[in-house]
């Protein structure tokens, strides 16, 4: 007779309403998560051009795309003079390569009235070129540290809903301090660094809580999730950009603040009437009531911290796009201008998001297409399979820098890139997601939904000093690094499926 505590049971949402097949409770988080990720990447989409063309340095693009008109003092930024210590710098040719080809730029675009105010400004933004990408680096990957943190407290101690609600006010905080304080720059990010490891986890797997383990509907849950997602991440740049492009910076990061809070007021009206009760149960007395240990726990938790390493480098590749992808948005492509208005470089942010709405429905029916022929691939070969189509992607880059070279080119070539690095995308982030919710144990799901993240820190970390090689390689090689080292991290994955669905079992379907 075994001796092993029965299995904590499955209870769902108060309500039964549906909408197009799925819980109420499902588009209430879509609302939810679409308007924070308006805030998240609206911010993200400015930060390295604000790092690299105003923030820190003396002669400051006062507007984000236009002339260099302002004047500034980067060690007025609290904790500036010790951070820079510990950034990476040009060496003296690197340097030199870096301002001859920017200058001609500078000069076409009118960002600079003369040769030598071109020389001096684009001296000091080569410069800032490594600092700005292992800034970028470090503030992305963070966001995805915290999460393991307050996974924990709401396994523990507040629940989901307490942990999303009091997320949501942190990162609302940080954004406000962008806009009214930029002297304290580094503490608005500290903010919204602390504020996203409350939420991020918390609200993916209050989707997961929706549904029954055995509930065929996950998947496409997470797929519709991803999509409200990106929904937020398209429409930011159409708000963001152009409030900093045409009044300035610092309203960029307001507009990312407002999105926040229209985020939080979702959740806290239609929240309680539609999500299911937290993985933090609770006794009618108030105590806190344990969760039963489940078969299998140590063995399927390792798999996922596994499956979690190897997908550090592809995170790595993929956060290139609001990295090295968007410089060259912004140095090396043409951007129409439509009835006398130039497009500014940060739609490119809304790129990536477009395709994800675009293409997620109908990846997601031919995955019912395939279940429904008995054919669909396990949860860890899509991932896999992802990351070799997230580094075949670049193929596309290597050939647009040879043909642009040293001058601009089309719009081509970083928009399909980006429509195929997003089909990988499609098959490993949200059936990651879903995988987390499906293999982890009850009692420590969102602390595993936190270790899942912990694979983006330190993707994203990796990104950084792997964006510091796009001002010293020519674009042509460093592309082909990304290449191969999507394809290789791919290749891993799939020679660890057998060992992972062993241990992850019945789960990994």
């Amino acid at each position: 007779m075994s001796t092993e505590s029965p299995k904590q049971e499955w209870v769902g949402p108060k309500s039964k309403k549906e909408i197009l097949g799925q819980p109420a409770g499902l588009f209430v988080l879509f609302t939810t998560e679409m308007w924070e990720r308006f805030s998240y990447y609206g911010m993200r989409g400015l930060l390295k051009l604000y790092i690299v063309n105003y923030l820190f340095i003396t002669m400051r693009q006062t507007h984000q795309g236009g002339a260099y008109n302002g004047q500034g003092s980067p060690s007025a930024v609290w904790g500036w003079d010790f951070i820079k210590t510990l950034m990476p710098s040009l060496t003296p040719a690197e340097l030199t390569k870096c301002i001859a080809e920017r200058v001609p730029t500078m000069l076409a675009d009118k960002q600079a009235a003369t040769e030598e105010v071109a020389r001096q400004i684009a001296e000091q933004t080569c410069n800032m070129q490594p600092v700005g990408s292992t800034l970028y680096g470090w503030y992305t990957g963070l966001v995805y540290l915290t999460p393991l943190l307050g996974g924990y407290v709401a396994d523990r101690y507040w629940g989901q809903r307490k942990s999303v609600y009091i997320g949501a006010v942190i990162m609302a905080l940080g954004q406000f301090l962008l806009f009214s304080a930029e002297n304290m720059f580094f503490v608005g990010l500290l903010l919204l660094i602390i504020g996203n490891g409350f939420f991020k986890p918390n609200i993916s797997t209050q989707v997961g809580n929706l549904y029954a383990p055995s509930d065929k509907r996950r998947d496409g849950a997470f797929t519709i999730f991803y999509m409200g997602i990106n929904l937020g991440a398209f429409l930011t740049n159409f708000v963001c950009g152009p409030l900093a492009q045409s009044i300035g910076w610092r309203y960029g990061f307001l507009a990312a603040g407002v999105g926040m809070v229209l985020g939080l007021v979702i959740q806290l009206v239609f929240g309680p009437s539609t999500l299911a009760p937290d993985t933090l149960n609770k006794k009618a007395d108030g105590e806190a009531a344990p969760v039963q240990k489940e078969e299998n726990e140590s063995q399927r938790m390792m798999a996922l911290v596994i499956l979690c390493a190897l997908n550090i480098v592809f995170w790595a590749v993929y956060e290139q796009q609001g990295n090295t992808m968007q410089t060259w948005a912004d140095e090396k492509t043409n951007w129409p201008t439509i009835f006398g208005w130039k497009m500014p470089s940060t739609l490119f942010q809304s790129v990536n998001p477009f395709f994800i709405f675009t293409l997620a429905p109908i990846i997601d029916r031919f995955w019912a297409w395939e279940t429904r022929r008995g054919k669909e691939m396990s949860s860890v070969t899509k991932m896999a399979l992802g990351c070799i189509i997230l580094g075949l992607s670049f193929i596309v880059m290597v050939v647009g820098a040879k043909i642009v070279g040293t001058g601009k080119g089309s719009l081509f070539w970083p928009i399909f890139c980006t429509m195929l690095l997003t089909v990988g995308e499609l098959y490993l982030s949200p059936v990651g997601l879903s995988l987390v919710t499906k293999v982890s144990p009850v009692r420590f799901v969102s602390m595993m939904m936190g270790m899942w993240f912990m694979s983006s820190f330190l993707g994203n970390i990796l990104s950084g000093y792997i964006g510091v090689l796009y001002t010293k390689w020519s674009a042509d090689a460093f592309f082909m690094f990304l290449m191969a080292l999507g394809v290789a991290a791919g290749l891993a994955i799939a020679a660890f499926n057998k060992p992972l669905r062993k241990a992850m079992g019945s789960h990994s379907s």
